[in-house]
C-alpha cells in the first residue's frame, strides 16, 4: 500500500521547490509521482501543421522522487509522516503524530 496516492496534498521539503504545496497527478512508478506546479520545466515544441500545434515553449510538470515530499496535515497546516493502521480489518493510514486517519479517500 503507498503512503502518497494520486489526488494527496502534498508538501516539498527539499529542492529548489522546498515548501510549495501541490496536489499529487498521478504515479509515474514505484518511487516517483508528478505534483501539480512542482518541477516544472520549459519544453521546446516545435510546430506541426498536420496536427494543428503551434510551435513555442510550453510549461511540462517532470516526476519527483517521493522522498522529497510530505504528506499536507490540514489541522497542523505542515506536512507530516504517515503509517498504518487497521480498524475493523482495513488497513489506514494514519498521520504518526496525532494519529488521525488521511481524510482523502480512505
Amino acid at each position: 500500500m503507498e503512503r502518497i496516492r494520486k489526488g494527496d496534498e502534498v508538501v516539498v521539503i527539499t529542492g529548489k521547490d522546498r515548501g510549495k504545496r501541490g496536489v499529487v497527478l498521478d504515479r509515474i512508478d514505484e518511487r516517483h509521482l508528478r505534483v501539480e506546479g512542482v518541477n516544472v520545466a520549459k519544453k521546446h515544441v516545435r510546430p506541426n501543421p498536420m496536427k494543428s500545434i503551434t510551435g513555442g515553449i510550453t510549461d511540462k510538470t517532470m516526476p519527483i522522487d517521493q522522498s522529497n515530499v510530505m504528506l499536507f496535515n490540514p489541522a497542523t497546516g505542515k506536512g507530516e509522516r504517515v503509517g498504518f493502521k487497521e480498524v475493523d480489518g482495513k488497513k489506514l493510514r494514519v498521520f504518526k503524530s496525532s494519529g488521525a486517519p488521511v481524510g482523502s479517500g480512505n
